[in-house]
């Protein structure tokens, strides 16, 4: 902490306030600077795990993967963990998060009981959901490091097993599945089974699955999907009947990570040869994440595209949320007009109020990833992504703003925060020396 602050101290005033590190799962370039940035080296571990009370007391640059081995030795788990492994504690609270648990336990912020905020100011500070900073704790997520960053998070845990068993369930249309993710939701269960993770894939209009998860003891040999099989395709099955399957736990939490999802075809590491060639140390969202890095500093993909006659690449990097009952028609519209598949489905109930990311307390909504590319519009680069912009307003949804934003301001603020984050804003860095939001967010300054 003293490191921390020294840095802050350091760094000029005029000169925007960042953090000096070199990794990061967002998905929008932003501009180089030469100043010195946050020295956060040090923030990086799990202070305690409180197994009695459930607790975990997490420094703000600890990843998931870390604070899930600590507290699975209790045989507790954070009651959200995101899918990649290293994803932050502070990355996930103030820049969202998602998981199968979604369902029941809301967003990774949900679970925070208290957090330590350096502010925009240079000032710590602990933020509850009540008291003199709760206006902080209520307006934090979403803020993506232009109100401060947190230091320490005290989270909730819930138990676990030491596996999870799988349903792996098909469906021929997608508002069949739907249906099925709105009772599911409202009663924790599914054709007489408990229910505690759910998500979706959805391959083609005629081919989607939910899988659904419970705890449960290992009594067997689970299944392994950091080698050649892979899980996405593992959902695949043409039977009537479900597919059952049963992870570890951690592997269950981390069944996303060896393949980030499906994006690791891009890179050929889906091809058997080359899958047996490429070590499986590589063979992560990490690894993948420097060779997209390398990409974007280089343009090796557009340059390959010209080279072959093609017209370079839109990336279509994106999570969005719409109601439950919007579902479909955002699927069905986004299958004809977007060339990209498969998509992701995660459905999530909030409980609380959140300025800066508005979901309706008690609705069901729908996460859809997808993280593709599609051909260029050379008169407006940001043309399919600005669609879909324009498609998730119409049907009352929300875009996270980990990837490329394309909002004119004044749209922007009527759905991220407005009024409510200004005066956040002017309370807590009342000399600007974080960036705001919308130049964060979308002129990536």
């Amino acid at each position: 902490m003293a490191r921390l602050e020294a840095s802050y101290r350091a760094i000029p005033d005029g000169s925007p306030v960042r953090l000096a590190k070199k990794t990061s799962n967002l998905f929008r370039a932003r501009a180089r600077t030469d100043v010195p940035g946050l020295d956060v080296s040090g923030l990086a571990g799990v202070l305690s795990v409180d197994p009695v009370a459930r607790t975990a007391d997490v420094q703000g640059m600890c990843t998931y993967a870390d604070v899930v081995d600590a507290t699975l030795a209790h045989g507790l788990v954070p009651l959200v963990v995101p899918q990649l492994r290293t994803i932050t504690l502070g990355g996930a609270v103030t820049g969202l998060g998602i998981e199968s648990t979604s369902f029941r336990n809301g967003l990774p912020h949900e679970s925070v009981v208290e957090m330590d905020i350096l502010t925009g100011s240079g000032e710590i500070v602990t933020a509850r959901p009540e008291g003199e900073h709760a206006d902080l704790f209520h307006g934090f997520p979403n803020s993506y490091g232009t109100l401060g960053y947190a230091t320490r998070l005290r989270i909730t845990l819930e138990e676990v097993d030491a596996a999870v068993a799988l349903r792996h369930v098909r469906f021929h249309d997608v508002q069949s599945l739907v249906e099925v993710i709105g009772r599911i939701v409202d009663t924790g269960e599914h054709d007489g089974e408990v229910v505690e993770q759910l998500d979706g894939v959805v391959f083609s209009a005629t081919e989607a699955y939910l899988t659904l998860g419970h705890r449960a003891p290992l009594t067997g040999p689970p299944s392994d999907y950091t080698g050649s099989e892979i899980y996405y395709r593992s959902i695949q099955h043409d039977r009537s009947r479900p597919r059952t399957d049963l992870l570890t736990t951690h592997d269950y939490l981390w069944r996303w990570d060896t393949d980030w999802f499906w994006c690791s075809r891009a890179f050929g590491a889906q091809q058997p040869l080359v899958r047996r060639l490429w070590p499986k140390r590589l063979r992560n969202s990490a690894f993948y994440w420097k060779l997209i890095a390398l990409d974007h500093r280089f343009d090796v993909a557009d340059r390959l595209e010209v080279r072959h006659g093609r017209p370079p690449r839109e990336r279509v990097v994106q999570d969005i949320e719409v109601p439950l009952d919007r579902t479909t028609e955002f699927v069905g519209w986004f299958l004809r007009e977007v060339p990209i598949e498969p998509i992701w489905l995660c459905p999530v109930r909030s409980s609380g109020t959140w300025p800066l990311y508005p979901l309706r307390p008690g609705e069901t909504y729908v996460n859809v990833g997808f993280w593709s590319s599609v051909p260029r519009d050379p008169g407006d680069p940001g043309a399919t992504n600005r669609l879909i912009e324009a498609k998730v307003t119409e049907l009352e949804g929300h875009k996270s703003l980990y990837s490329d934003s394309f909002y004119d301001e004044g749209e922007f603020w009527q759905h991220y925060g407005g009024d409510a984050y200004a005066a956040l804003k002017a309370r807590y860095d009342p000399g600007s020396r974080l960036l705001d939001l919308y130049s964060k967010a979308v002129r990536r300054t």
